[in-house]
């Protein structure tokens, strides 16, 4: 006679064959759905499409589609990535420290340690520029501006609690300036958009987006807030050579709902390191002149745990919000 718990047994064990099918399938004729939580044209987005066609190469039978949904500074994409179904057909592109800096301040539909996360691939510092025209030359011109007329400055980030707002918090903090007035923007194409026409005086945004229209002269870059000049942009000064101690990025990678079936997170992770070690792809990244940082599964998650960690002590320090 089957008892309540042979009954369970019972049923798990028929319903073994049936999941172990599906994840031996995936990922199938089904495409696999990569949402990126900003407009074309911005930094995750190139990175997303530049480096999911490799990711296909060495998965075999895959199919990404990659799928923009702006929103709340990339909260509105994180929600949508985070509540998919584990199934594997799911997956989102994100930016890190925005990802953990949105819950520290506001109510958000996930939690961010709680992804899968999969694997990153460029971590980009982060650049104060503004409009070739501008009288502003240097951080300490811009500090000095902000001084002279305080609350009068204005400055675009690509969102609240996104790694360009948090630097500019931390130089404010650190230069003992009133905050200038912020204007966040969806996404960085929109920002550098209103840079170029005069709409707004100063943007905050990362190193590799500006690279481009700073070589054409568009803009002015005041200083890297990096450790050292990276050489893509070796005549631009670091924040702590101009007297600023303070530095600051934006990482970008790829992660997926909690949950995924451990079979095909091994897949995931296989085709990443793949595509890691493909000179293809290494190739196609110098061009696009990508600051890499490639990390995989495990160490990705343990940076992003790190970057939690620093978040939650800012915001402590000194609280921001809408």
């Amino acid at each position: 006679m089957l008892t309540r718990r042979g009954l369970a047994a019972a049923s798990a064990l028929l319903a073994a064959p049936a999941v172990l099918r599906a994840q031996t399938a995936w990922p199938g004729e089904k495409p696999i759905e990569v949402i990126v939580p900003y407009p074309p044209g911005g930094g995750v987005d190139v990175m997303t499409r530049l480096t999911l066609p490799f990711v296909a190469k060495h998965l075999s039978g895959a199919r990404f589609v990659v799928a923009n949904r702006a929103g709340a500074g990339g909260q509105v994409g994180f929600e949508v990535a985070f509540n998919a179904a584990p199934d594997g057909y799911t997956l989102g592109a994100v930016a890190v420290p925005a990802l953990n800096s949105f819950p520290v301040e506001r109510q958000v539909r996930y939690r961010p340690m709680d992804f899968t996360f999969l694997a990153n691939v460029v971590y980009d510092p982060n650049t104060i520029f503004v409009g070739r025209d501008s009288p502003l030359r240097s951080l300490k011109d811009l500090v000095d501006a902000a001084k002279a007329k305080p609350g009068e400055l204005h400055y675009g980030t690509t969102g609240i609690g996104s790694d360009d707002h948090i630097l500019m918090l931390g130089l404010e903090d650190l230069a003992r300036v009133e905050p200038m007035v912020h204007v966040p923007f969806q996404g960085f194409a929109p920002m550098l958009s209103n840079v170029l026409g005069g709409h707004i005086q100063v943007a905050v945004g990362n190193v590799s987006e500006i690279l481009a229209a700073m070589r054409d002269g568009r803009v002015h870059s005041l200083g890297q807030a990096a450790g050292e000049r990276w050489s893509e942009a070796a005549g631009v000064p670091t924040f702590r050579e101009q007297g600023f101690d303070i530095a600051g990025g934006s990482s970008r990678g790829i992660v997926g709902p909690p949950g995924i079936a451990a079979p095909i997170v091994r897949r995931l992770e296989e085709a990443f390191r793949a595509t890691f070690a493909d000179a293809e792809f290494m190739r196609d990244a110098a061009r696009a002149t990508l600051p890499l940082r490639l990390l995989v599964g495990a160490e990705y998650r343990a940076m992003i745990a790190d970057t939690d960690q620093a978040v939650r002590e800012l915001f402590r320090q000194r609280p921001w919000g809408r």
